[in-house]
């Protein structure tokens, strides 16, 4: 089944889920479902960011997110954190090592897809101990890199280029405020 295909439960404003469609539909028509967002970050005081594919259709070759992703029909969030870590970095983890940082409700329109991603997201940190080999997913990411707190706090202009725009604003750099207090 293509990612599109996959099938996601609808949720309702209290997060209640109250019916399912798939990717595709529930991006096409806006509906309201639910995302995780995992942040790892390490001892050294640094960040992990993965390096967008230069063939994705948003944001082609921009750092993202350490692990993003949907959280599919009948999975809880920490389900899909933990299942997300895996496929996207290849860490192998439980619900037990996640770190809840917030709950988000966010709407966005994207122009260039003409999808609107309208969720709810559950944001969670997880510590690299560097015991683990991490690998990339193939086609949906270029790179790993991890970033030091300092540069994330006060980037220069030409690393402002490096990340999707939204990385940098008020809500992730209070995200990264967050990490660095987990040190």
């Amino acid at each position: 089944m293509s990612d599109y295909q996959e099938k996601l439960d609808i949720v309702d404003e209290n997060d209640n889920i109250i019916g399912e469609d798939t990717r595709e539909n529930v991006h096409k028509k806006g509906l309201l479902h639910r995302e995780i967002h995992v942040w790892i970050y390490n001892d050294k005081g640094e960040i992990l960011f993965q390096k967008r594919s230069h063939n994705k259709d948003t944001f082609p070759g921009l750092l993202d997110v350490s692990v993003g992703g949907h959280v599919e029909r009948g999975e809880t969030y920490e389900q899909a954190a933990v299942a997300e870590l895996e496929e996207e970095t290849g860490l192998k983890a439980s619900k037990d090592d996640l770190y809840f940082i917030k709950k988000v409700r966010r709407k966005a329109f994207d122009e260039s897809t003409r999808m609107t991603n309208n969720v709810f997201r559950m944001i969670y940190a997880y510590k690299y101990d560097g015991t683990q080999k991490l690998r990339l997913e193939k086609g949906k990411a270029d790179n790993l890199e991890f970033w030091p707190f300092s540069k994330l706090l006060n980037p220069t202009e030409e690393d402002k280029k490096k990340f999707i725009p939204s990385l940098l604003s008020d809500e992730y750099i209070e995200i990264y405020q967050k990490l660095q207090t987990l040190l």
